[in-house]
């Protein structure tokens, strides 16, 4: 089955540091992500768009957001922009890290009924307003996320990882690209 509606290039004939990192993958996970294999079209556009998403969305060392808030904005933006691709894949990374199989499915359906603290609930109407009606903005929508609490260094942080699925599902739903289907069963168990 196809994975996008433009050439999706064979492994063998993609750079060595591309198929390093498939390599990678296909250790930690099982499988290569269709992400991968669609953007892979233009190799090293792939490897500098991973190398930002990779740091924005992993690391837990310099990141002023929680992996759980970073991925509860990525599938908040993904639904607002239905974007089944990013959709799939980071409800199932926030099943995996929360333990929880229902929580994504409520984000997706209107983060606003899930049940979070005040400031989950702030970092993801600023995301979805970002996502929905950036151009209105205002120095009021950082000044209330200050007031709960968040540093500027985090405001930023969250306005970088909704850009980041913004910029991510307009080329996945621009390019027909399907989520691999094990996304839609990996973690349903709760703990």
């Amino acid at each position: 089955m196809p994975t996008a509606w433009v050439r999706v290039p064979e492994e063998s004939e993609l750079p060595e540091d591309v198929r390093v990192l498939f390599g990678k993958f296909r250790e930690k996970t099982g499988f290569i992500p269709n992400v991968a294999r669609n953007f892979a079209l233009t190799p090293e556009h792939f490897l500098r768009w991973f190398r930002y998403y990779d740091f924005l969305m992993r690391n837990e060392d310099q990141s002023h957001l929680s992996r759980k808030e970073r991925e509860m904005i990525a599938v908040v933006v993904s639904s607002a922009n239905e974007c089944e691709y990013c959709l799939a894949s980071h409800s199932a990374y926030l099943r995996e890290i929360t333990g929880d199989p229902v929580l994504p499915d409520v984000l997706a359906a209107n983060y606003r009924r899930a049940h979070l603290t005040p400031r989950e609930h702030a970092l993801l109407d600023f995301a979805y307003q970002i996502t929905v009606d950036s151009a209105s903005m205002s120095s009021a929508d950082v000044q209330m996320l200050r007031a709960i609490g968040l540093s500027d260094e985090a405001i930023f942080e969250a306005a970088q990882v909704a850009a980041m699925f913004n910029f991510t599902n307009r080329i996945a739903n621009a390019m027909g690209w399907v989520p691999n289907e094990i996304y839609y069963y990996l973690h349903r168990d709760k703990k």
